[in-house]
């Protein structure tokens, strides 16, 4: 498979000619939560160890980096059980009137199915190296197909359209910081060692749904028969052997690293940060529109990338923090 690597599934700011259309006038403020209202009641210790990170599986995609497989140690850390919420972004917004990425360009990318009748006449760009991507104008967190969309019923779903630098921002203000790519691969292999999903090798273990992924042709046709055509309640599906949820599939989530491709091979194999610099920023995990036929990132040891500025109706993240205790 990896003599013939497809594109990853997301979309990138910069394959669209609408740079010029930022609203520099939007500016933020970093605004720190007092030491004392930071909370990490929902967060797991993820212990401490060494594990196989990455793979050599044939399913693999040598060309983004996923192999070796090598020994990487770490120190015990916390990660969030779930992907940060609409209703946990809105309550981010509210106390620090943050105006994220895609409300500065005044547009984000939108599946080409789930955009309504009446805003699809006003889309005139899409994305050149994935045209199931839309230039939405005034799609957001807040407004996930566009102005005519709103998150009301969907306030447990992760939230989506989400930048490196508004995850960033969102972490800053919880007291917490982003996973390392070491630390949410160690996270989502849930103490399993060398298994392509954080529950085991079999997609569908007894023919039972554990992932919101595509189902059908993509992109054209999804038969949504695991339950979910866009994003899932972030606590769909069984959790793994560390109590995490939707580790695979669902959003991608934002990493702290910058990313390469062969950096593994020579960074150090304790509490690796990634290079100190670069382009893009890793993501992890696949989202509802991965497939096997296509993307087939919804593996753990699977890696993708995007620039900071980028955001996209499925890409979210999830928080972790250092262990002090």
């Amino acid at each position: 498979m990896s003599e013939n690597i497809r594109a990853c599934c997301s979309a990138s700011r910069n394959q669209v000619e609408k740079q010029g259309s930022i609203d520099v006038c939007k500016e933020n403020t970093t605004i720190q939560r007092p030491e004392g209202d930071k909370d990490f009641s929902d967060m797991i210790l993820i212990p401490g160890g060494t594990f196989l990170m990455g793979t050599d599986d044939k399913e693999g995609f040598p060309a983004d980096g996923e192999g070796p497989a090598r020994n990487v140690t770490l120190s015990p850390f916390l990660i969030d059980a779930t992907a940060v919420t609409n209703k946990q972004f809105a309550a981010f917004i509210k106390e620090t009137n943050y105006v994220t990425d895609a409300e500065r360009f005044g547009w984000s990318y939108v599946f080409h199915s789930f955009v309504s009748m009446e805003t699809g006449k006003k889309v005139i760009q899409v994305a050149t190296q994935t045209p199931w991507w839309w230039v939405v104008e005034g799609a957001n967190w807040c407004h996930p197909e566009g102005q005519d969309s709103h998150i009301d019923e969907r306030l447990d779903h992760p939230v989506i359209h989400i930048s490196w630098h508004d995850a960033d921002a969102y972490c800053s203000w919880a007291g917490k910081r982003l996973p390392t790519e070491a630390e949410w691969e160690y996270a989502a292999r849930g103490g399993l060692v060398q298994k392509r999903y954080p529950w085991g090798d079999e997609l569908k273990p007894g023919g039972e749904h554990r992932c919101n992924i595509w189902q059908g042709k993509f992109p054209d046709k999804n038969h949504a028969s695991d339950g979910y055509a866009g994003t899932a309640p972030v606590k769909s599906y069984l959790p793994n052997g560390y109590g995490l949820y939707n580790m695979s599939g669902n959003v991608w989530e934002w990493c702290e690293d910058w990313f390469t491709k062969a950096y593994h091979l020579t960074s150090e194999s304790e509490n690796p940060r990634g290079p100190v610099s670069g382009v893009a920023r890793s993501m992890r995990g696949g989202s509802y529109l991965c497939h096997k036929s296509y993307c087939n990132r919804y593996r753990v040891a699977a890696r993708s990338k995007n620039t900071p500025d980028s955001s996209a109706g499925n890409i979210g993240f999830r928080c972790a923090a250092d262990y002090t205790g």
